[in-house]
């Protein structure tokens, strides 16, 4: 099998993963220069500078690259078969499809002045919406995909003795959710930068999750959830708020829009349980999950 046939991330991870091992410079070198491009072998010689000194492992070698070989190639088609990749269909799509719908396109910092243009409260009506969460003085709560604070500092002022984690994956939205903290004084908002896959969030200790018109845009939806539902206490809740999928009239791209039986699979396909959709607000869905494991109260 010649590995130069794969692309270099993956070749990459064997190499690491042979290092990791301590074989033999040698042995390493040789299954490099066998199955590796030319052109790739400067990555190896990085990588072994720190691996001079080694034993003679060299029997157990064709096993170990055997079970690297087989994790990765099992880890990268267990990838495929949860998302796959065609020419974008709708509009605002990018062509990444998760559970039949189709990933929007992320909305960079550039644009966040629409997060909070004059006309957003009369449109969503964010006060109806926070009411409705039903918080405590003491709630500890995640705003995702927060931008540039627009429920965030409305959620501080709900929870005084609480706090608020406002998680931005783009660094310069992160530091407009900082300076606009201490600009207002706002102690309690605390901005994180998280990961495409990971907000980053303490484990087992949010009451509610919060992602409001965002959630369409992740680019790894199935792993973001599932780390969300790892921060979540026994009681915590998920909220997901999504603009009408089912009103073609609510003048959004389509990829934008979610329907409440798409967000309900991908919400009960991580392991969470439907709670409710709250008819609140005139022109989004605001659906509500809780652990399975959690009561009925």
């Amino acid at each position: 099998m010649k590995l130069g046939v794969l692309n270099k991330p993956f070749q990459l991870r064997v190499v690491r993963r042979l290092t990791a091992h301590s074989f033999p410079h040698a042995t390493i070198s040789h299954f490099h220069s066998n199955f590796f491009p030319k052109e790739g072998k400067s990555h190896l010689n990085i990588l072994l500078r720190s691996r001079k000194s080694v034993f003679e492992q060299v029997s157990t070698f064709g096993t170990v690259i055997l079970s690297i070989l087989v994790s990765l190639l099992v880890s990268s088609c267990a990838e495929e078969q949860v998302y796959r990749e065609i020419d974008p269909e709708i509009e605002g799509g990018s062509g990444k499809i998760y559970l039949g719908r189709e990933i929007a396109d992320v909305m960079v910092s550039e644009s966040s002045y629409w997060l909070d243009r004059p006309e957003r409260d009369l449109e969503e009506l964010p006060t109806r919406l926070l009411r409705s969460l039903d918080l405590t003085a003491s709630a500890v709560v995640a705003d995702i995909g927060s931008g540039t604070g627009f429920f965030a500092f409305r959620l501080a002022e709900l929870v005084p003795s609480g706090r608020v984690y406002a998680v931005e994956v783009q660094p310069e939205l992160v530091d407009t959710l900082q300076v606009r903290a201490d600009r207002m004084g706002v102690r309690n908002v605390m901005p994180i930068l998280g990961t495409i896959k990971d907000p980053s969030l303490p484990p087992n200790r949010i009451d509610l999750a919060l992602i409001v018109s965002s959630y369409h845009e992740f680019s790894y939806p199935k792993e973001m959830i599932s780390s969300i539902v790892q921060s979540l206490n026994p009681d915590g809740r998920l909220v997901i708020v999504e603009y009408r999928g089912e009103d073609a009239t609510i003048p959004i791209a389509e990829a934008h829009r979610m329907s409440e039986a798409q967000i309900i699979l991908e919400m009960e396909s991580v392991g969470l349980r439907f709670r409710e959709t709250k008819d609140v607000l005139p022109q989004q869905h605001v659906v509500v999950f809780s652990l399975a494991s959690s009561g009925d109260n």
